[in-house]
């Protein structure tokens, strides 16, 4: 990973500049917000130490929170997220284990495998945030439909952005 630490730090600041820059300043309704600084926390590296992904998470999601004013929201989610990353990717890994160096990218599994990993890790991010967001269960319903709208649309985005990602298979 430290061989590649500045892709990553070019690609977290491409990421988060089009976060802040242009997503944010969408008006989707009110419902629609996609959240494309997650596809950071996915697509790093497999065998990350579980300490440094936190750590990594926490500070992804501060920056949200500092440039959105909303104390601690991202922060906690992204963490959350970040706990659930290795679970997932065991669910979803091959049957012969990952190689390692790989990422869990559309380029390394295929398209399906990503959707799937990346689907469980959106809607449970989004969930968090929008029930931390709401601050309970009182609307449980407006809270559900704005967690599936903003999913899907931080789904097409992730999507979008791993379809135009130059990102070969490393071996």
């Amino acid at each position: 990973m430290i061989n590649y630490l500045g892709r990553y730090l070019l690609s977290f600041a491409a990421i988060l500049l089009i976060q802040i820059l242009v997503l944010n300043n969408l008006n989707l309704g009110g419902y629609v917000n996609p959240w494309l600084y997650v596809l950071f926390l996915l697509i790093l590296p497999v065998e990350i130490p579980g300490w440094l992904l936190m750590v990594i998470g926490f500070f992804t999601g501060l920056l949200m929170d500092l440039f959105l004013n909303t104390i601690g929201m991202h922060t906690a989610a992204t963490v959350f997220l970040c706990f659930l990353r290795p679970s997932l990717l065991r669910i979803f890994a091959p049957r012969d284990g990952y190689e390692p160096g790989s990422l869990p990218t559309r380029a390394h599994f295929g398209l399906a495998w990503f959707m799937k990993y990346a689907s469980l890790a959106v809607v449970a991010h989004h969930l968090f945030l929008f029930f931390t967001e709401a601050f309970g269960f009182s609307k449980p319903g407006a809270t559900l439909s704005k967690t599936l709208l903003s999913s899907g649309a931080t789904l097409a985005v992730i999507l979008l952005a791993q379809l135009f990602s130059s990102q070969q298979k490393r071996i």
